[in-house]
């Protein structure tokens, strides 16, 4: 049993390291983050702006092409004999990759599905189609597809699952076959996230796979936007039709990451080398008020820069504008906005997080201490 001292002292400790508290942030704290955040969205309105425009982008189209050639020659493709026949050796990875991972849900046009998709094409069946999302929902529908013969599509705020030909996968048992479902999705993102082989092999870019969870907004068939009226999931499939995918998803993220590595690296110093605080104190977790409200200051900036940018250079139309909107660093400051929300609504409350680090780090020193005596 605890003295009344001493569990006194255990609720000013509780009270005192593991409660929400509001950040302490200075004037320096603030001006880092908001100077990182600018500079960061200068980088992103110069370096990253629009699919087919993007400096950033052009590496990571060919960081990509790279990365499915590398793939496919792990798979057995011959990038030597490739060459030898002139061929343009992205193209000629992805169409081996294609052949290797045949799916059962890949119709690309409205023809193909009997009419049950309307303005199904091309452009957009990587969209449309659930199977090719790279996420748990692309995952979970390409699996399920393969297995029912089916072919899931998401248009104008619908679900619409059409009959396939039979596709028998590969298998003894059940697992086996799960298996090779998951296996036989990965392969065909790979076959698709840089293009069809027909369109990279005659110079063009190629229309990828979607940026992870980007179809939901199909779902949202609400809303008259612009002159023409059109819906929430009209204008986002009209944005991923200009080249809004995954490979512009991994441009977009850049200047987000270096704001959050400047930030974070910022604070770290002066924990350490202002505040006096040891190592093991300076770790930039999100679970610190200051840190977390200076990550919320800096990706603020950002998206500040990024918003003004895309609203001038949109010229008032939706798609042009959009196109120039960093998805990534709106979703991020979101996240930021409503975890500092969360605290204020709590302070003075338990935060949990803080006191499950606590416990972890109490729990590995009990173990490294047992296992010193017992050597």
């Amino acid at each position: 049993m605890l003295t009344n001292s001493q569990e006194a002292e255990l609720k000013n400790r509780i009270q005192k390291e593991f409660t929400y508290k509001a950040p302490n942030c200075d004037k320096i704290d603030y001006a880092i983050a908001s100077t990182s955040g600018l500079l960061c969205g200068i980088i992103d309105i110069v370096f990253v702006g629009a699919p087919g425009e993007s400096p950033i982008g052009d590496s990571v189209d060919q960081f990509a092409n790279k990365a499915t050639e590398k793939f496919a020659g792990i798979l057995g493709w011959d990038s030597e004999k490739a060459e030898a026949k002139g061929s343009n050796t992205t193209a000629s990875a992805i169409g081996f990759l294609e052949r290797k991972f045949k799916v059962n849900y890949d119709q690309a046009t409205t023809a193909s599905v009997d009419g049950a998709v309307p303005n199904l094409s091309l452009k957009n069946h990587h969209l449309k189609s659930l199977g090719h999302s790279p996420d748990l929902i692309g995952l979970f529908f390409s699996v399920l597809n393969q297995f029912t013969n089916t072919s899931t599509f998401i248009s104008n705020g619908k679900v619409i699952t059409v009959d396939t030909e039979t596709n028998e996968l590969q298998g003894g048992n059940i697992i086996a076959k799960v298996f090779c479902g998951i296996a036989n999705w990965f392969g065909h993102i790979m076959s698709d996230w840089t293009g069809s082989s027909g369109t990279v092999g005659q110079g063009g870019r190629g229309t990828g796979v979607p940026i992870p969870f980007y179809n939901l907004l199909l779902g949202l068939n609400a809303g008259e936007f612009d002159k023409n009226k059109q819906s929430i999931a009209t204008i986002a499939t009209k944005v991923f039709e200009e080249g809004y995918d995954a490979r512009h998803g991994i441009t977009m993220a850049i200047p987000v990451v270096i704001n959050e590595l400047i930030i974070r690296l910022c604070w770290m110093i002066r924990a350490r080398f202002s505040d006096n605080k040891e190592w093991k104190d300076c770790i930039p977790t999100e679970s610190n008020p200051e840190l977390r409200r200076m990550l919320c200051v800096g990706q603020g900036a950002l998206c500040l820069v990024d918003g003004a940018d895309a609203a001038i250079r949109g010229g008032g139309q939706v798609i042009t504008t959009l196109l120039r909107v960093n998805l990534f660093a709106w979703t991020r400051f979101a996240h930021l906005a409503l975890k500092e929300l969360n605290a204020w609504a709590m302070q003075g409350k338990i935060n949990h997080e803080l006191m499950d680090v606590y416990l972890d780090q109490e729990f590995e020193e009990i173990l490294s201490s047992s296992y010193a005596r017992n050597r």
